[in-house]
């Protein structure tokens, strides 16, 4: 019987010296280019905004597919603004000849696409056939990792994040089907990238972010696929204007309610999220309660995603590899509540969105 591998979140001193960090310092470098293009490699820099009138905005500048089976860049950028029914909606692929990504610090352009920043002010730059947008955000927290950000499976494989901007003001103006809008909004920015196919190592996850009243939350369950013993990572930051209150994931309590079935990804999802941090000084609790599905995307039907289109043999490798990836994308409340002694003395409520990512099959584990 083969032995399991060994999955973990790199976090001695011999991990923070072998990746060159330092506990609770963040340089603008780890937001830069960290991939060369090589097999199983993916990178992406990711923004979204909750704004108003009910309007959400998510962007994203991929340096390959996340699902890339291919070696070498194939950079894109997503967009999608949405709200209810209504959805304006773009994907543009750009060729390699015309990209360029810093290895200093968070400079991408993808043609006339731009996605810059210094870890305190950002400016993204989407122009497309359909789409001409303008975002800029500005930080209203320091940049966060769990400890150094790199999650391990079996010490050569990993995945990476960075929540660059954890909660900061947006504007944005954006032209489509001729007309002009104009936002206002909380937003956030996050960089991802990895060396090994996704799928491979992770199960299914879910991730999400809120700003309730003063506070930012940013939550997330990574479970690891069957050779690693299906490790579970949660993963937790509570602030307030600012400041952490709490992150450390050992005072943390995780429960997931209310399943459903979702028939395109033929993905059951939980719509109530649970996020309870107690660490005997200071007690909060997170619920996330969804409201309707805003994006799918998955690799068995290639009619859900642009990306998915691109890979006949990715479907063939995940069929045999008997692999479902799939993806959700929420929108709902957040309710934060802060208790003492055991009672709630403050409950707040707020939009939020958040995502389940199901590289396995459909099983509870």
């Amino acid at each position: 019987m083969g032995k399991n591998k060994i999955a973990r979140l790199a976090n001695t001193n011999e991990d923070y010296t072998r990746l060159g960090l330092k506990p609770g310092q963040i340089k603008q470098k780890e937001d830069a280019l960290h991939t060369s293009g090589k097999l199983g490699e993916y990178e992406w820099w990711y923004f979204d905004a909750k704004l108003n009138d009910g309007w959400s905005l998510v962007i994203g500048f991929y340096s390959q597919p996340v699902t890339a089976t291919k070696i070498g860049y194939a950079p894109s950028v997503t967009f999608a603004l949405t709200r209810g029914e209504e959805e304006i909606r773009e994907t543009i692929a750009v060729p390699v000849k015309d990209c360029f990504m810093d290895k200093e610090r968070c400079y991408v352009k993808y043609g006339k696409n731009i996605f810059e920043g210094d870890l305190q002010n950002y400016h993204i730059h989407v122009e497309g056939e359909k789409v001409y947008c303008d975002v800029t955000l500005f930080s209203n927290s320091k940049p966060w990792r769990p400890e150094t950000g790199h999650f391990l499976f079996d010490e050569k494989d990993y995945f990476a994040w960075l929540p660059s901007v954890p909660e900061g003001t947006v504007t944005a103006k954006v032209c489509a089907d001729g007309k002009e809008m104009e936002f206002t909004g909380t937003g956030y920015h996050d960089h991802n990238w990895g060396n090994t196919g996704m799928f491979w190592v992770m199960h299914h996850w879910y991730w999400g972010r809120a700003k309730v009243g003063d506070y930012q939350v940013i939550s997330s369950y990574i479970t690891a696929h069957k050779p690693y013993n299906y490790e579970h990572f949660p993963i937790f930051l509570i602030s307030k204007n600012g400041v952490v209150l709490g992150d450390n994931p050992k005072y943390l309590t995780y429960t997931q309610t209310e399943p459903e079935y979702d028939p395109i990804t033929h993905k059951h999802y939980f719509q109530k999220l649970v996020y309870d941090y107690n660490d005997g000084s200071q007690h909060y609790r997170v619920t996330y309660q969804a409201k309707e599905i805003i994006e799918y995307f998955t690799v068995a039907d290639s009619k859900t995603s642009a990306q998915a289109k691109s890979s006949a043999v990715l479907r063939f490798i995940v069929k045999m590899a008997k692999l479902d990836p799939s993806y959700i994308r929420m929108i709902g409340t957040v309710t934060l509540e802060r208790f003492e002694k055991g009672a709630v003395v403050e409950k707040l409520d707020a939009p939020g969105l958040w995502e389940q990512m199901y590289f396995g099959l459909d099983e509870d584990v």
